[in-house]
């Protein structure tokens, strides 16, 4: 694995995890919207648009780099939208990436070939 496709990855998987976060904050922050006086929904709404449209870039940038089969990008698209999508799929971005860097060593030393 390139510097470039490590990096997409990394910045894909920091974010998953603030932008789930911030969607169950959402959801928490539209039912004490209904329930009392507290509305700040206006507020975590941005926050979370924020965070989920930067998702999605560099879900594509991971997804044009790494070069995923469409099932495989479909279910991290499916993990952004779920509400604790996010965390499975930075646990699931962190492995991936050690197997590469495990992978990549392993070229290096010669053991593997490719």
């Amino acid at each position: 694995m390139d510097l470039k496709t490590a990096s997409a990855l990394r910045r894909l998987r920091l974010v998953s995890a603030p932008e789930a976060v911030s969607f169950l904050l959402l959801l928490i922050c539209s039912v004490l919207k209904r329930t009392t006086d507290f509305n700040a929904v206006p507020a975590m709404g941005m926050i979370h648009g924020v965070l989920f449209v930067l998702y999605v870039i560099f879900w594509l940038d991971a997804w044009n780099r790494t070069k995923w089969s469409f099932g495989t990008a479909a279910l991290y698209f499916v993990l952004s939208v779920l509400p604790t999508g996010g965390f499975f799929a930075e646990r699931k971005l962190k492995r991936e990436g050690e197997a590469a860097v495990i992978a990549g060593r392993a070229r290096q030393e010669g053991v593997v070939s490719a």
